[in-house]
């Protein structure tokens, strides 16, 4: 029987990586995409929902699917208050958690940050872990954390991030020197991810498994 899946974040560079395999995935009969504004994108098989994320709960009764990929993100430009941060990283990925594991939804996969840490002095791996904790407490099949470091790619106009693009071009050559311990900061490209995630639903693992560069570039080519 072939699946569903909903996206989360599909208007970011995972997320429209995500978009782009699951589409074109033969497993799965449906995509749904929860959007704030609908995409340019036709294709059979997707399906679009606007939403307020605030108010999530209202759209329980939609939010059925097999597999879920969160791929919600941020920047400081665009939430400057750690208050404003945390409703979008922890508070809007733990809402599409909880729903969809009570609509029996089987795994959750989520994109998360190399060193999240939910007893981490700094703000933002401490956010990242707080998230992860919370999503492997739920009962889902399974849970697959992506920890990724640095993410490659040219992102949509709308979420182009200067600071990166400059880091990228400085990253990018070096990619080589990052070896041994230091290997899970290796800079990868975002559709290497998505492609991991995509895959890692399509296994048989059960619980909760969290993926550093190395893993995922190996899950993710």
């Amino acid at each position: 029987m072939k699946k569903k899946a909903i996206v989360v974040g599909a208007t970011g560079l995972i997320g429209g990586f995500c978009l782009q395999e699951l589409l074109k995935n033969s497993q799965y009969s449906q995509v749904l995409v929860l959007v704030r504004k609908l995409l340019e994108i036709k294709h059979p098989k997707l399906k679009q929902l606007v939403v307020n994320f605030d108010h999530l709960e209202k759209f329980s009764k939609q939010l059925k699917a097999n597999d879920i990929y969160c791929c919600l993100g941020t920047s400081r430009k665009k939430s400057p208050t750690p208050e404003a941060y945390r409703k979008i990283e922890f508070e809007y990925a733990f809402k599409l958690a909880r729903i969809t594991s009570q609509n029996k939804a089987d795994k959750f996969l989520t994109v998360s940050s190399v060193g999240a840490d939910s007893s981490s002095s700094y703000f933002y791996l401490k956010t990242k872990g707080e998230v992860e904790d919370v999503i492997s407490s739920l009962p889902f099949k399974a849970v697959h954390i992506f920890r990724p470091s640095f993410i490659l790619g040219e992102r949509d106009r709308r979420e182009r991030r200067p600071m990166e693009a400059v880091l990228e071009g400085l990253l990018k050559p070096l990619s080589f020197l990052f070896i041994g311990p230091i290997r899970k900061y290796k800079p990868m490209a975002g559709k290497i991810i998505a492609c991991g995630m995509v895959n890692a639903a399509n296994n048989k693992l059960q619980g909760v498994h969290i993926w550093e560069a190395k893993m995922i570039e190996d899950l993710g080519t």
